[in-house]
């Protein structure tokens, strides 16, 4: 089916939870009907006309919201949903246990596709299974579209293209500090972190996965430099400040790998990635790092044992569908710096990138990035040789999103830094 006998440009696919939710208010808000033609997904029919009627209450430009029923265990539906449109995005997780089908579904409609996921186990599974059919089909399958790992990811690019752009030569090195953000989480969100430790507990392939650097490169590329995260406090000189351990580090590293993997090294196999959370300097920032450090090393640890993660996620994590309030979403913000270190003619040079947003990181940030990741393949925004696979966003979009992101209220820039190691 080519893309003119397609009914829809785009389906967000989970528009009656939070996160779907979100992503179908910002598209309604920001593009008119006539520039986007959208539909809701979802398997609930009264769910999905109470959202759509509160979209068309809201929207001054939207009449109506077209709806289209599916449903995750019924690999059919998600097939006719996937041939009625040019992509995709979709929120609806665990993808470890709901996501697989859909991936298959938009691989055979020819369907490009974008989500949220950070379940590295998962990503893993899907690269194994499904890239050589998605470059076959001409698809993109583009993971991690929201604050796992945009942000990292296209940050990382910024930096790249103008290291290569000003110096003529790669950083050798990209450090990731997400340096202050305010938000809150939702129950779907910390129950895909339950899935993923349930996966590591009970499954070796994703402990394994989780163990390497590099377990999202091609088959036969699982292997480098690059030594992955620390688990204890550091001094960093080039950020001078102390930093901890990130919890994003283990998915976000990983995806800036793939990146560096699928486009064939443009910034060299010697390429390392690393994410830290900056805690200032002298004693009291070397405190913070180690209570940060320390307090992430328990949580991983009870997390890992079946009965306290069970217990956990029963009694402490909010329901999946619960989500953070309009007020933190909208008072919310965040701001990554990514500084890169590299080694030109001249000598050696740091480019210095931020990327950040004045909303929820989790969710009304994470909800612009889907949205616009969506629209990017929509309208062919892409800069990539790739023309289809398992992707990333800055191998399967590249800075064209970045571009959106600005025009959507995002700060996304990089320049020549003076801070030295």
């Amino acid at each position: 089916m080519t893309d003119s006998q397609r009914q829809y440009d785009l389906v967000v696919w989970g528009a009656t939870g939070v996160a779907g939710s979100l992503v179908a208010e910002y598209l309604t808000n920001r593009y008119t009907p006539e520039e986007l033609s959208l539909a809701l997904g979802g398997r609930n029919r009264d769910r999905l006309d109470a959202v759509e009627a509160e979209l068309v209450e809201q929207a001054d430009d939207w009449d109506e919201v077209p709806t289209v029923i599916a449903d995750a265990t019924e690999p059919d539906t998600l097939r006719a949903m996937a041939e009625q449109t040019r992509v995709i995005c979709t929120t609806v997780g665990p993808y470890t246990r709901y996501g697989t089908p859909l991936v298959d579904a938009c691989i055979a409609a020819g369907t490009d596709y974008c989500d949220l996921t950070g379940e590295v186990n998962w990503v893993r599974e899907i690269i194994d299974r499904c890239h050589e059919d998605a470059v076959e089909s001409k698809t993109r399958i583009v993971h991690s579209c929201g604050f796992d790992s945009v942000p990292a990811d296209i940050g990382t690019l910024l930096v790249q293209s103008y290291a290569q752009e000003e110096f003529g030569a790669a950083c050798e090195t990209v450090r990731i500090y997400p340096e202050q953000s305010s938000g809150g989480v939702s129950g779907g969100t910390l129950a895909s972190f339950g899935e993923l430790f349930a996966a590591v507990s009970n499954d070796p392939l994703a402990k394994q996965t989780l163990q390497n650097p590099y377990s999202l490169a091609p088959p036969g590329e699982r292997s480098g430099v690059d030594p992955g995260t620390h688990p204890l406090p550091r001094n960093d000189r080039l950020h001078s400040s102390w930093t901890s351990p990130s919890p994003m580090a283990p998915v976000n590293e990983r995806i800036v790998r793939r990146s560096n993997a699928v486009l064939g090294y443009p910034w060299g196999r010697e390429f390392r990635c690393t994410e830290r959370i900056p805690t200032g300097s002298g004693f009291g920032g070397a405190a913070r790092a180690t209570l940060i450090a320390g307090g992430l090393g328990v949580f991983t640890a009870a997390m890992s044992i079946d009965p306290v993660r069970n217990g956990i996620q029963r009694y402490v994590f909010p329901d999946p569908g619960e989500g953070p309030s309009e007020e933190q979403i909208e008072n919310g913000y965040f701001t990554v710096r990514l500084l890169g270190r590299g080694t030109a003619r001249d000598g050696p040079f740091t480019v210095e990138a931020e990327f950040g947003a004045d909303r929820d990181p989790g969710y009304g940030a994470t909800a612009r990035m889907l949205g616009e990741a969506g629209v990017c393949l929509v309208r062919g925004e892409v800069e990539s040789p790739l023309s289809g696979g398992v992707v990333t966003p800055a191998s399967g979009i590249g800075l064209p999103l970045a571009d959106r992101l600005r025009d959507a209220g995002f700060t996304a820039t990089v320049e020549t830094a003076t801070r030295t190691e």
